[in-house]
């Protein structure tokens, strides 16, 4: 666990504390010091937080949708005005609750969809050919025991659940491998490719390949469940770049036990970092530590995204990114 830190420096610029309750790149933690008074607590919030720091002063809050933003968080921070995601994600954020205090939500939409993109792309052709049980089994001498055919992406078909930013970033790539492209979301879109599903089971029976890029929170939780992950079928994987929530855990369990679907990616995952032993110990599954969206480029598009964020309220010009609510 990093220990907290709290550093005061630039005490001039409109007296103005910054609190960061998640991990951030060396780059972005400089140059939030340079311009604020920086509150570093990147293993989020705890009760020792307002013993270290006088939540009457913080003025930002930078966050991103995992770790997010409560209602009685935001009550205990009476001087709080925005609140910044590092990222796109802002489900754990409570925007009503900071829309009714007159709190500005910001994020960066689109910062890290294509890396996202090309690692749900890596997962897919890594579970289709089997790099990871291969590079096992020949590290463990079995070379020709190991070389039976494996399936490949070119000409299969491929499920999205999601058509944002990073869905159509996904289906851009797999047109590459000739790949069938089918998707689920909340209405149809007249330009994306594919042909659209209104039910996720018939997305899913449909599809070689099923990748979870929606938005996380409540309207999403559990979505892909035990009846979608069986309509997938014996030969069919799940990846997920989305959030851990999006996929019932326990569902892709027993749907791994019983061998309903081959195999899984996983980058998010509920109560991550705590992984289940089922999934650790299971050769059809890859799971990655939630760094989909992780590339140098991405993390300067977040960093950019935020510090213009707080760069254009405090100057009281209008917000680039600033969360839109109905």
């Amino acid at each position: 666990m990093s220990a907290p830190v709290s550093v005061n420096v630039n005490e001039s610029a409109s007296g103005t504390h910054v609190l960061a309750l998640i991990a951030l790149p060396d780059a972005t933690l400089d140059a939030l010091r340079r311009g604020y008074t920086l509150h570093y607590h990147p293993d989020g919030w705890d009760a020792a937080l307002s013993a270290e720091v006088d939540p009457a002063t913080l003025r930002a809050v930078v966050t991103n949708g995992s770790t997010g933003l409560s209602a009685a968080q935001m009550a205990a921070l009476p001087a709080l005005e925005i609140v910044s995601a590092f990222g796109a994600g802002y489900e754990n954020v409570d925007v009503a609750a900071a829309t009714r205090r007159g709190i500005v939500v910001t994020h960066a939409p689109g910062a890290n969809a294509a890396t996202v993109a090309d690692h749900a792309i890596g997962l897919l052709l890594a579970l289709a050919r089997g790099y990871a049980p291969l590079t096992d089994a020949v590290r463990a001498g079995r070379w020709q025991a190991s070389r039976a055919e494996r399936p490949t992406l070119t000409g299969a078909r491929l499920g999205l659940l999601g058509m944002g930013r990073i869905g159509r970033l996904i289906a851009a790539r797999a047109q590459g491998f000739d790949m069938t492209l089918g998707y689920h979301a909340r209405r149809p879109h007249a330009d994306a490719p594919g042909r659209y599903y209104a039910e996720l089971t018939e997305l899913a029976a449909d599809s070689d390949f099923l990748v979870i890029a929606c938005n996380g929170g409540a309207a999403t939780r559990h979505l892909v469940n035990g009846e979608v992950l069986h309509a997938l079928g014996p030969n069919g994987y799940v990846v997920n770049v989305s959030r851990g929530s999006v996929l019932d855990t326990q569902a892709l369990i027993d749907a791994l036990a019983h061998a309903a679907i081959a195999g899984a990616g996983l980058d998010v995952i509920e109560d991550e970092p705590e992984v289940p032993a089922a999934l650790l110990d299971h050769p059809g599954v890859l799971i990655t530590p939630h760094i989909a969206g992780r590339s140098p480029a991405s993390l300067i598009a977040q960093r950019d995204a935020l510090l213009a964020s707080l760069s254009q309220h405090f100057a009281r010009a209008p917000i680039e990114f600033a969360v839109r609510t109905a």
